[in-house]
């Protein structure tokens, strides 16, 4: 592959049987900078452009715009060496449409983002908080759920909607898995230290990716066993998505099952539900999602729902908690149908370790 330097041949590389000639004129469709000669007797095979464009550009903005980046940075480098100002490459070669700019820099943007959100698991400054499950039929606090909670050093507090997803699209949800596990066993430590004789239990949430990467049992039980504790106080929740693979979730609960380790079903009705695989799964809670919660009060039909899931429930001899309770009305409607646990702000926002203690110590 060549190029003009001071109007001399410049060899950029040499290529071997089954290298891509003239792909970057491909991905960013702009003419070629080099040309080529052949050394040997050698044949070429054409492919058509949109065998590739198609594939990046449908593929992780991410990825596209640092391959795009490398080729503007190597055209530019080309353009160089052929004795032209760099700075006009842009003017005879255009510049991105508007579009396609802001994506790309959204996409590096998001780079940034998980930079900065894995140097926050590295330097342990996610915090990890504690939303109180009340549990009706007791009158008292049972139990908590793990929620992971991050504040940017400049933006404040990041929706976790927004992390977790990108946290999922990356390695880093299984070490996020993982340090939610070690917070959540030095909490029960902490509190165990300090007189609790009935410890509650506390749900971790699993996500897809570390269901299918990652031996959730287990890393519940050791994270159990190093701190001294028994594995049932962890508990397991799921979401209604990943009951689609049915005999891993069936697997994961008898095992489970088998250590003395409960699993629930998360935000039940969001609309994966599939009571044909239901009846076979033997979950110990199922979460009510808080969406029916909100509307049971006010439309009929959805009360009707809820009180048919509240029955179904009784009927799998697991225990229903209700999600997003505001308010005293809500609370006592659940507890007429009979609703084991209660969960939302009218019982407590999620609890720092601090206020966990002052909540709910003697």
């Amino acid at each position: 592959i060549l190029t003009l330097q001071d109007g001399a041949p410049l060899r950029l590389s040499v290529l071997g049987a089954g290298d891509l000639l003239g792909e970057m004129a491909i991905i960013d469709a702009a003419p070629r900078t080099a040309t080529a000669r052949a050394l040997t007797a050698a044949s070429l095979i054409p492919i058509d452009g949109t065998q590739l464009s198609e594939r990046i550009e449908t593929s992780d903005p991410i990825v596209r715009a640092l391959l795009k980046g490398q080729l503007s940075r190597y055209r530019h480098a080309l353009h160089s060496l052929s004795g032209q100002d760099p700075a006009t490459y842009a003017i005879l070669h255009g510049e991105p449409e508007r579009g396609r700019r802001a994506q790309d820099e959204g996409a590096m943007a998001k780079i940034h983002l998980e930079t900065q959100l894995r140097n926050a698991l590295i330097n342990r400054t996610l915090e990890v908080r504690f939303q109180p499950i009340y549990d009706i039929p007791l009158q008292r606090i049972t139990g908590y759920e793990a929620l992971i909670r991050w504040s940017h050093p400049s933006r404040g507090p990041v929706s976790p909607a927004e992390f977790i997803a990108l946290a999922e699209e990356t390695s880093l949800i299984v070490p996020i898995g993982q340090y939610v596990l070690e917070r959540v066993a030095e909490a029960l430590v902490a509190l165990r230290d300090q007189g609790v004789a009935e410890l509650p239990w506390i749900a971790v949430n699993v996500s897809g990716r570390q269901f299918a990467e990652l031996d959730m049992l287990a890393a519940v039980r050791s994270a159990a066993l190093a701190a001294g504790l028994e594995p049932r106080l962890i508990k397991i929740e799921v979401t209604e998505s990943l009951t689609v693979d049915i005999e891993r979730i069936r697997t994961l609960i008898e095992r489970a099952h088998a250590e003395g380790v409960m699993v629930s079903l998360d935000d039940f009705g969001t609309g994966f539900s599939n009571l044909g695989h239901l009846h076979k799964l033997r979950f110990d809670s199922i979460k009510l999602d808080q969406g029916f919660v909100r509307q049971m009060l006010l439309a009929p039909r959805c009360m009707a729902i809820v009180k048919t899931i509240i029955a179904m429930v009784h009927g799998l001899e697991a225990d229903l908690i209700a999600e997003g309770v505001e308010t005293q009305a809500q609370f006592d409607a659940l507890a007429a149908m009979q609703c084991r646990y209660i969960q939302g702000y009218l019982i407590g926002k999620a609890q720092s370790l601090p206020e966990l203690f002052a909540n709910h110590l003697p």
